[in-house]
């Protein structure tokens, strides 16, 4: 399984217990998991390998993509933008991005881009694959998309067009891409190792992802999101996941790790992950203010996903738990982040004041929390 490599305080040998039977049991071929507590590391291991052919040592600064594990990043600029008064959560879209307003769409706020209540998780024409890697064409595309439901009536994830919708107010109201406000107002003062758009100097770091698992019998989620796909080859849910069509090349392309998809292309590793939800733990306005925090974590959708046809509940821009095991941020309702597809997560407690981080490269099934995920987190809550 290679060498489990890093730092535990021995309050947290569970976790690395833990971590070490993903390798024996679970498949896992390279990963790495980081929990903060009161601000500092007590977790940071990793081990196994970069690449699918486990001959490359995952090393203390391999990177992954970590999929829709970005869009809590995104989220954390658009509430900073909340913070400095130059974002009002409830105006509509319009009043940064003009164009937004076609289609009907001049009345949307703001908050149902953040909270997957704006009908436009998918793009219906077919778009060019190049246009997965530009984001005027992305914005574009979506400004003249009809609402796939009336807003605001509905939710369904927005798995890849989350990135470009919140990207572009961003974009409008600081003069920056997501990316690079991102690095300058968050992961470049909190020295974090995360970023969307990576530069091409770095991409020698980035781990091998592996492509998504096949679900097993019990894993109703991902069979029941699959059966739409294929029910509906040309319908909303399969236009998600596959428009455009050069989202089927995958993410291990040097166009994917360099372009900007807020949604979905993160690249960073579970200490980043853990230290940045460690530090909004701590609730000290470095990265969000406290009532940003709170608006957050705040319930702005519940109940059967329109998109993925099983129960989802988000804040303003996170996930948020539920009684199903496979959306749970461990046994606190403080507790909010956000999973990416086949695996890696980050989440921040305030009330335990804990910061968690997960990333790996073999993808499981589930677009929501995987059981590796879900073990670690339990024994992070566990040695508290």
């Amino acid at each position: 399984m290679g060498d489990i490599q890093g730092s535990c305080h021995e309050a947290f040998e569970g976790v690395r217990a833990v971590f070490e039977e993903g390798f024996r049991e679970r498949d896992e071929i390279g990963a790495a998991v980081s929990v903060f507590l009161d601000g500092e590391p007590v977790v940071d291991l990793w081990g196994g390998f970069a690449d699918q052919a486990r001959t490359q040592p995952w090393q203390r600064d391999t990177l992954v993509n970590v999929y829709s594990t970005t869009k809590g990043a995104a989220a954390f600029c658009a509430h900073r933008l909340v913070d400095q008064g130059k974002l009002d959560l409830d105006a509509p879209v319009a009043e940064y991005w003009p164009e937004f307003a076609a289609e009907g769409k001049q009345d949307i706020p703001v908050r149902w881009l953040l909270s997957h209540r704006a009908g436009l998780p998918a793009v219906r024409e077919v778009l060019p694959g190049e246009a997965l890697y530009d984001w005027d064409a992305m914005a574009s595309a979506l400004a003249a998309e009809t609402p796939w439901w009336t807003p605001g009536e509905e939710h369904g994830y927005h798995a890849l067009t989350y990135g470009w919708l919140v990207g572009e107010v961003v974009r409008r109201i600081s003069g920056k891409s997501l990316g690079t406000f991102f690095r300058d107002e968050i992961a470049g003062p909190l020295d974090l190792d995360f970023h969307i758009g990576l530069p091409e100097a770095e991409h020698g770091r980035v781990a091998e992802m592996g492509p998504m698992a096949m679900p097993g019998p019990d894993e109703k989620d991902a069979l029941d999101i699959g059966k739409m796909i294929m029910a509906d080859p040309e319908g909303m849910t399969a236009r998600a996941f596959g428009n455009p069509p050069s989202m089927m090349a995958g993410v291990n392309v040097p166009e994917w790790r360099s372009a900007e998809i807020p949604g979905a292309n993160g690249h960073t590793n579970a200490r980043a992950v853990a230290k940045l939800y460690g530090i909004v733990a701590l609730n000290d306005g470095r990265v969000i203010s406290s009532e940003s925090i709170e608006a957050a974590r705040c319930e702005q959708s519940r109940g059967p996903d329109a998109v993925l046809g099983l129960s989802t509940r988000f804040g303003l821009g996170f996930m948020l738990s539920q009684d199903e095991r496979t959306t749970r941020f461990g046994p606190s309702e403080e507790a909010f982040g956000h999973p990416g597809a086949g695996g890696s997560v980050g989440l921040a407690d305030t009330q335990r004041r804990l910061g968690f981080g997960y990333v790996m490269n073999r993808m499981g099934p589930r677009i929501l929390l995987d059981d590796r995920a879900l073990a670690l987190i339990d024994a992070a809550y566990a040695a508290l």
